[in-house]
């Protein structure tokens, strides 16, 4: 079993920056499987944002973010962060960590990660 805790949302101006942590912890714990970011807005489908393999930091990111957001991991602390700059109002969402199901992922599709987090709401508005 893996528990995921994301931390880090707030509100923030357009044009802002929030720094999201993900930590993990369990006695499924395993570096093999990677770690994404996800988010739902309102009245919309979970998307992917980005994700990062914790062996050999391999990433990936959602079009719509590419540039902006950055994700990283800290192993010895068992966290991963992501990095949201130059935000605007159409990403605020619900943002959610979750663990690969299978070792190698580096993808953000909802269905490749079967452990999660509870979200942290990003609210970006003036």
């Amino acid at each position: 079993d893996v528990q995921l805790q994301a931390s880090g949302g707030g509100l923030v101006q357009p044009g802002g920056s929030l720094r999201l942590s993900c930590a993990a912890s369990g006695p499924g714990l395993d570096y093999k499987f990677g770690i994404g970011w996800f988010r739902q807005a309102p009245g919309k489908e979970r998307e992917g944002v980005s994700c990062i393999h914790r062996t050999d930091g391999s990433t990936a990111y959602a079009d719509s973010v590419k540039g902006r957001f950055a994700i990283t991991r800290d192993n010895s602390e068992n966290k991963v962060y992501l990095q949201l700059n130059s935000l605007t109002p159409e990403d605020t969402a619900v943002y959610y960590c979750a663990q690969a199901s299978s070792p190698q992922t580096i993808a953000i599709g909802v269905s490749q990660y079967n452990y999660w987090g509870q979200g942290t709401q990003v609210t970006v508005s003036s």
